[in-house]
């Protein structure tokens, strides 16, 4: 105690002090680097695109059913359409997509019994779906019909095959998403709290050295009459200078880690369930045509689907396709930058979309997306008409037309999406990279500073404990 009272033993303890709080600021200076690290890497390199990929398992199964849909409607005019041989080949690469999905769940599921069961369910679904389709087709190809006019045991054959994915493969997959989706916005909500907890602990840390510095330079400059002490203003410059470029950084990686997963994850995954949906919709005007016993039934999952993709809130009128006609383009309109007309609200995936900060350039691909739906949905009314009044031919060659008809459109429409989907899934890439590049030097930064601040430290008070020997 005595050793304390002296200056030498004030200075000793001062310079102590100053140096564990150094070593607590590298420590948590390290931490906080590796949360941000850590959150880079499964938001931006594992979990985040795995589920991305697995969110394809929805689609790839939406689009198989779709094709064999127009399989069995064309017959054998295998012309129509996309053509046979098209939808055939779509058809497979669906298939191999839906497989390797799978799979890219079942690691990400990894222990997760429950949702390893759900894998396991999907694949053993599928080949039983696959068993079907192939028994529908064969049964097709036996009876060569003209486009639209199937025999019953072909549409019975595939009303089995259909009811098999929208009951238990599609909300399966679906549900895989849902699970895998929970699990990466939980690790991100963790790892971002992670990082902003850090940076208030390296803002602590920093204080409490500052703190110590300059109180061991006040000491040094009422004992010894000397107002700078060069080594000493160094060393807090230095320690001021990493923690606030420490500080500085956590806050940016907060910042990338939000802007990839809101920006870019979130809205790839909701788009991209989009565009599944919006296929299995298209599919169902083919169900509607190839199946006239389930056309009721099709029309309505159609319309369910519709509301899905972009929800108009139909006030006073019944819900249904009649008033959803009516009332798409006003809620089309709404995308404009300039919209005209009253406001109107829009919900669902779309709307949900709309509601986003988006930067202009993802905005303007929105509205495309939107505008080429409501040319989507023009030729779906026009097909139900020409059906309703019985001209199914001419409903079926305009469902199925090349030039004009209602797959130009829906190409389009579908083109627009992917863009859209693209155009987010830059965002996701370059907040991914900036969180990279933000922490490119941090893992060889703080502990060379903490040695030169400590450097600094001994070397400043060296001289003055040298007076006393």
């Amino acid at each position: 105690m005595a050793g304390i009272r002296t200056i030498p033993g004030r200075i000793r303890v001062y310079t102590g002090g100053s140096l564990l709080s150094v070593v607590l600021l590298l420590g948590v200076t390290m931490a906080a680097v590796g949360n941000a690290r850590d959150g880079v890497q499964t938001i931006g390199h594992d979990a985040g695109p795995q589920v991305m990929a697995t969110g394809t398992l929805y689609f790839a199964l939406s689009d198989m059913d779709a094709q064999v849909a127009d399989i069995l409607l064309i017959g054998r005019e295998h012309d129509l359409g996309i053509g046979r041989a098209e939808s055939l080949r779509r058809y497979e690469q669906r298939r191999a997509e839906a497989n390797q999905a799978a799979v890219q769940a079942a690691q990400i599921a990894g222990r997760d019994e429950a949702r390893r069961r759900t894998v396991r369910e999907v694949l053993d679904g599928l080949g039983r779906y696959e068993r079907l389709v192939g028994e529908a087709m064969l049964l097709d190809r036996q009876s060569a019909h003209p486009a639209g006019e199937l025999p019953q045991n072909v549409v019975d054959t595939y009303r089995r095959a259909t009811d098999l994915m929208k009951m238990e493969l599609l909300p399966r997959a679906y549900n895989l998403t849902l699970d895998s989706g929970a699990t990466v916005r939980q690790s991100y909500e963790t790892d971002r709290d992670a990082v902003l907890d850090g940076r208030l602990r390296v803002g602590l840390a920093g204080a409490l050295a500052l703190a110590l510095l300059i109180a061991l330079q006040v000491y040094l400059a009422g004992r010894f009459r000397r107002l700078v002490n060069p080594a000493l203003a160094l060393a807090t410059v230095l320690t001021l200078a990493v923690v606030a470029a420490g500080m500085a950084m956590l806050s940016a990686q907060a910042g990338h880690l939000q802007r990839a997963k809101e920006e870019g994850f979130d809205s790839i995954l909701a788009l991209n369930r989009a565009r599944a949906i919006s296929h299995s919709a298209f599919a169902d005007e083919s169900r509607y045509l190839l199946d006239p016993g389930r056309a009721d039934t099709y029309e309505q999952v159609f319309l369910d689907k519709a509301l899905s993709v972009l929800y108009v809130d139909p006030g006073e009128r019944p819900l249904n396709l009649e008033t959803y006609y009516d009332l798409l383009p006003g809620a089309v309109r709404s995308y404009e930058r300039d919209p005209s007309g009253p406001p109107v609200e829009v919900l669902g995936l779309f709307g949900e979309e709309k509601d986003k900060n988006l930067a202009e350039f993802e905005e303007s691909r929105l509205r495309l997306t939107v505008q080429a739906y409501q040319r989507v949905m023009d030729n779906d009314r026009r097909m139900r008409e020409l059906a309703a009044a019985g001209d199914r031919r001419a409903a079926i060659e305009l469902r199925m037309g090349r030039q004009s008809g209602a797959i130009t459109a829906f190409d389009t429409y579908d083109q627009q999406l992917t863009l859209l989907i693209q155009a987010h899934r830059d965002e996701f890439d370059r907040a991914v990279r900036a969180g990279d590049d933000g922490l490119g030097g941090w893992d060889v930064l703080p502990p060379a500073a903490a040695l030169a601040v400590a450097g600094l430290i001994l070397a400043g008070v060296r001289p003055r404990l040298a007076e006393f020997r």
